[in-house]
């Protein structure tokens, strides 16, 4: 075991329990490995792990790395959010898999091919 200590996930402001659980599943064990990894990594390994998407928990993860209140995003930082939202959202998920196969992906199922 290393000598380094390190902070939880729910450290950070704005995170809570759900969010260590969250970020466990997906391979982040810590503060700093999310503020290493930033907003965009950190959010699509979410996706690619079982969270399901939801804008509001995208920007509150923004806000938690930026050191800021959740509801401190507003006008054209907002918008810009969105768009890096949508992104990964559309790059997380194969619209050609159907749920069911999806699902078997995120827990490790060889596809069909």
């Amino acid at each position: 075991m290393s000598d380094t200590a390190f902070n939880p996930v729910s450290s950070l402001r704005n995170l809570g329990p759900a969010m260590d659980e969250a970020c466990a599943r997906a391979g982040i064990h810590s503060a700093e490995q999310l503020s290493a990894l930033g907003t965009d990594k950190a959010y699509a390994r979410l996706l690619q792990n079982g969270t399901r998407p939801h804008f509001i928990g995208y920007y509150v993860l923004e806000m938690a790395l930026q050191e800021r209140p959740w509801n401190d995003c507003k006008g054209e930082e907002k918008k810009a959010l969105r768009k890096r939202f949508d992104a990964i959202k559309a790059s997380s998920f194969d619209p050609d898999l159907s749920e069911f196969e999806n699902m078997m992906n995120q827990i490790g199922l060889p596809s069909r091919s």
